[in-house]
């Protein structure tokens, strides 16, 4: 039986991995084992490994954050406090029901946000 399903993401600098997950995102830094990262944030698990070669700005990695509640206070919360974050899109009704808004990692990582209308 499947009990949950955790990403794996690439970083091409630890440090500014950490900093961007940790300091503008909230994550909690749970293990370090130098190219393998484990951060939580709210009970979910993202792991990160080295991709030193990674060019970002060429990245396909893609990953979405499913929001149960509030996603209009925490796209406002990321946007007033770090106004340099790397925004692709802003927070939009979609045609498929969902409230999404997205921005990229320091390696080039989609990461959308999404809620259910």
């Amino acid at each position: 039986m499947i009990v949950s399903v955790i990403p794996k993401l690439p970083f091409v600098n630890k440090a500014d991995t950490i900093f961007f997950y940790v300091n503008q995102l909230e994550f909690e830094l749970k293990s370090d084992y130098g190219d393998y990262l484990i951060m939580e944030k709210d009970g979910v698990e993202v792991h990160f490994f080295s991709f030193p070669s990674l060019i970002p700005e060429k990245s396909d990695f893609m990953v979405y954050v499913r929001i149960d509640t509030n996603i209009e206070s925490l796209f406002e919360q990321y946007k007033s406090k770090h106004p340099a974050l790397k925004w692709i899109l802003d927070l939009e009704t979609k045609p498929w029901g969902q409230k999404e808004f997205s921005l990229s990692d320091p390696s080039g990582t989609c990461l959308t946000f999404g809620q259910s209308v």
